[in-house]
């Protein structure tokens, strides 16, 4: 289950107490369960996955994005597989280490590894989010944030776009105090 780092270094593991910090951020955070056929799970736990697999691993939760389309009018998703042998991983990840926001909301369903998304609050506190399998989290559109992977470079994640233009990140140069 995920985990939230406050700026004053306590930790925060209950969900409702999650919840109640990202609330106020218009941030939402749920947990859902993985698809549990033998397919999926080697599927999950394969590092690399051809575009055939990540189709087929997209099969698998498919009812989340129809239910996420009629609920928010997404209009698509791909699959999001990165890992530290990945070519260009570090370039990638630099585009989002640093504090942005977008003009779209940021939505990922976390199938597999884990990944940090960092928040600033209106009163510029910040707090680092870690998400994990099984957590789906929208981060809204103009929130500022920032992602990482941390020492374990390794997720893979829906991602589910109203529009994949609104995901360029706007900086806004506010310095990540908590890494």
């Amino acid at each position: 289950m995920a985990e939230l780092r406050l700026q004053d270094g306590s930790r925060l593991t209950d969900p409702t107490d999650i919840a109640a910090r990202l609330t106020p951020l218009g941030v939402t955070l749920r947990h859902w369960p993985l698809p549990e056929a033998a397919r999926a799970r080697a599927l999950l736990a394969a590092q690399v996955l051809a575009d055939p697999e990540k189709e087929e691993l997209l099969g698998f939760v498919d009812h989340r994005f129809r239910a996420l389309a009629a609920e928010s009018g997404y209009q698509a998703r791909d699959l999001i597989v990165l890992h530290e042998d990945l070519p260009g991983l570090s370039e990638a990840l630099a585009k989002f280490a640093d504090v942005h926001y977008h003009d779209d909301d940021e939505v990922r369903y976390v199938l597999a590894g884990a990944g940090y998304f960092g928040f600033v609050g209106a009163d510029g506190e910040q707090m680092l989010l870690k998400v994990v399998a099984g957590d789906y989290i929208n981060v809204p559109a103009r929130a500022e944030h920032w992602f990482v992977l941390g020492d374990a470079p390794r997720i893979k994640a829906v991602r589910y776009f109203t529009d994949k233009a609104g995901w360029v990140p706007v900086y806004t140069h506010t310095a990540v105090l908590l890494a």
